[in-house]
């Protein structure tokens, strides 16, 4: 099922996994190597109206997210931002945080707000190949 928050961050072009419940999309603005943004497919816009389906499955896809950004960038934290001031579906922005500069498909990410809060409307400049080869990480380490 698509929405509103999936198109505009690029479904089905940045997508990495798809679940009965959420979808996990590489975040077209890169505010640091790795960020993605975790939507939920069900047709509701407020967290509190998730299925139990939704609920435990979230369980499981922060798992998976956690533990491939980890083993392909590892990171030093990891943020869950859920704002839905913009896009009204419920949805998370994740960005793994990092203490030190990252390289990835020749290009240098730095997360400058570290180790304070991140700021969204900061993002590393990358074209689509960049993109594209932070995505294929991503995939390459997903379990």
């Amino acid at each position: 099922m698509s929405n509103a928050t999936l198109e505009k961050f690029g479904y089905p072009d940045t997508l990495i996994q798809a679940g009965p419940c959420w979808s996990v999309l590489l975040r077209p603005a890169q505010v640091t190597l790795g960020s993605l943004v975790l939507v939920c497919t069900e047709p509701v816009r407020e967290f509190s109206a998730l299925s139990q389906q939704a609920f435990a499955e979230l369980r499981e896809v922060s798992g998976h997210i956690e533990r491939s950004l980890k083993r392909a960038f590892a990171y030093d934290k990891i943020n869950y931002l859920m704002l839905m001031m913009v896009d009204p579906d419920v949805h998370f922005h994740v960005i793994p945080r990092y203490a030190d500069e990252r390289l990835c498909g020749g290009a240098v990410f730095l997360d400058p707000h570290w180790p304070g809060q991140p700021d969204l409307s900061c993002a590393n400049d990358v074209g689509d190949e960049t993109r594209q080869a932070i995505r294929q990480l991503i995939l390459s380490h997903w379990d």
